[in-house]
């Protein structure tokens, strides 16, 4: 017998000796001793983890997807359902008091602007579907109802508080969305331990079309009144007739209130008859060209350089024909209806909210325009002084002693502004009376009560945003159909036009400070516009504890 065979059965020996049985040589020092029986689990190997449940202790055996001891297995004792508080603060959790028939921006603001674990949960309501909609349905709804919010020109927290809404609306509380000026996100967690899902939308297209932001206001009003029982596809159906909605007045409807616009802006700063019907030839012509440019595809950057020309190039004509007019009426009349208004007025409202990358996308989105209508102004103004125009920086565009004109002016100059911007006709009143008013407060203050202008301009703009909030309010709609065409007799027109004088006349000095009165003025009503619309959110009756809008950054 070779050595090899003789080993083999050693080795079958050797094995029988783990069952138990028969044992012969032991020649491996981790065998087990003989008479030790060790009964053997599944034919699975001996468990030798530190790990391993010792003997005798019998413990409860968890059902799990995952395998115990995952990191992302759910605790045995969790229940999604009725989660118990993951940690009580020192100061105990904070009261809140949501009045039911608040509107829903200002309930869903309250909301935004404390921690995720203070919320108040939403309360259960039976859907048309008997389970309830999918989840990516409604990130989808409410990513679509988001971007038309954005588009309209609302402002970053109005965005985000109505995507809140619409998730809340549907169970959806562990939502968080995040607006900026291009890319809308909205991020749902159904638990602490299920994984979230993320949705996104880009921005791309926007317009001023502030019928079709109400009809989204309303939308979401319906959404999140809880008598209410939108269904998702009844809920889908309607934002889709919201985007097939034609725009409510037509193009020619539209050239004639910027016509009119510029000719009531003229009159306003002094101009007579023929100022205003220079001013609005020349409105309508840059509107014409604008809208050419427009449909070649050119981006808005030319769309104003192109638009400021033609104003700008008569009132250089009439000078260079020696016709008894103010050309410094006609040019101001003209910038009048090109100055960016809204887009400021929402760039600092996003700023002083804390939304600062989207503050600095809409201002930089400012700077472009103003920077365009600087442009157009400045060369036809080169090619006036080159031909011998004499046009005076120092001519004084004033004209208290005509008050009643003033006031008249101002309201038609804001009931324009209202139908460039397409609002509803039911609108179309207040804004003009909200204008007017302003104006009062303006001429009021500065002239009677020789106030500098930049403090008259920012009382004047915070009644209008306070009027502007108490009345959407009242309506449950969007603020700014009621104070972005209000603040239309208040922009800075002549400084603009004067700053831009100088420069042409090569004095830069004086043109930079009339320029730089002009950019105070503009934040003064954008700051003005929003101190009103909070100081209205006093008077709400929206009961929180604690008010954390300063908490989102400094933690004050």
């Amino acid at each position: 017998m070779t050595e090899a065979e003789d080993r083999k059965p050693q080795s079958d020996e050797a094995r029988s000796g783990y069952d138990g049985e028969s044992t012969s040589e032991i020649t491996s020092e981790f065998a087990l001793p003989e008479g030790l029986a060790v009964h053997r689990t599944g034919g699975e190997a001996e468990t030798t983890s530190e790990f391993a449940v010792p003997r005798g202790l019998d413990a409860p055996q968890v059902t799990s997807a995952e395998p115990e001891g995952s990191a992302f297995s759910r605790p045995s004792t969790y229940d999604a359902r009725s989660a118990p508080a993951a940690f009580t603060p020192p100061t105990g959790m904070p009261t809140v008091s949501l009045a039911k028939d608040v509107p829903w921006q200002d309930r869903m603001r309250a909301m935004l602007r404390m921690p995720v674990t203070e919320r108040p949960a939403p309360e259960h309501r039976p859907k048309a579907e008997d389970e309830g909609p999918a989840v990516p349905r409604v990130l989808d709804l409410t990513l679509r109802i988001g971007e038309l919010l954005l588009a309209g020109g609302e402002g970053a927290e109005d965005v985000e508080a109505a995507m809140f809404a619409v998730c809340r609306s549907y169970g959806l509380d562990r939502c968080e969305p995040t607006v900026t000026f291009t890319l809308l996100s909205i991020s749902y967690q159904p638990s602490l331990v299920e994984d979230p899902v993320t949705a996104s939308r880009t921005v791309r297209r926007r317009g001023s079309d502030y019928t079709r932001l109400a009809a989204v206001f309303r939308l979401v009003d319906d959404l999140s009144d809880p008598e209410t029982h939108l269904s998702l596809e009844d809920a889908y159906r309607r934002l889709a007739e919201i985007r097939r909605n034609r725009h409510p007045y037509p193009t020619w409807v539209l050239t004639s209130a910027s016509g009119l616009l510029a000719g009531a802006a003229s009159v306003l700063v002094g101009g007579g008859v023929l100022v205003f019907l220079a001013a609005a030839v020349g409105a309508m012509l840059g509107d014409r060209l604008a809208w050419l440019c427009a449909g070649r595809g050119l981006p808005e950057f030319y769309q104003f350089l192109v638009a400021a020309m033609p104003p700008a190039a008569i009132g250089v004509a009439l000078t260079l024909a020696h016709v008894d007019v103010a050309a410094s009426g006609v040019i101001t009349g003209g910038l009048f209806a090109l100055l960016p208004g809204r887009a400021l007025v929402a760039g600092v409202q996003d700023g002083l909210t804390g939304f600062y990358i989207t503050a600095a996308a809409r201002l930089l989105e400012v700077m472009y325009f103003f920077v365009g209508i600087v442009v157009g102004v400045l060369v036809v103004l080169y090619v006036g002084v080159s031909l011998g125009a004499h046009l005076n920086p120092d001519a004084a565009l004033v004209g208290a002693h005509r008050p009643v004109v003033q006031i008249v002016a101002s309201m038609v100059l804001s009931l324009t502004f209202a139908v460039l911007l397409q609002q509803e006709r039911s609108t179309v009143l207040a804004v003009t009376l909200n204008g007017g008013v302003a104006w009062v407060v303006y001429g009021a203050m500065r002239y009677a009560g020789e106030i500098s202008p930049v403090a008259s301009t920012a009382a004047a703009a915070g009644l209008v945003g306070l009027f502007g909030q108490l009345l959407s309010r009242y309506r449950f709609a969007s603020a700014l159909p009621y104070t972005t065409a209000a603040i239309g007799p208040l922009l800075p027109g002549s400084a603009t036009y004067f700053g831009l004088l100088a420069i042409a006349q090569n004095e830069v000095d004086r043109g930079l400070v009339s320029l730089t009165k002009a950019a105070a003025l503009a934040m003064a009503i954008a700051i003005g516009v929003n101190l009103g619309s909070e100081i209205s959110r006093l008077f709400l009756r929206v009961s929180v504890e604690k008010r954390r809008a300063a908490k989102r950054t400094r933690g004050f």
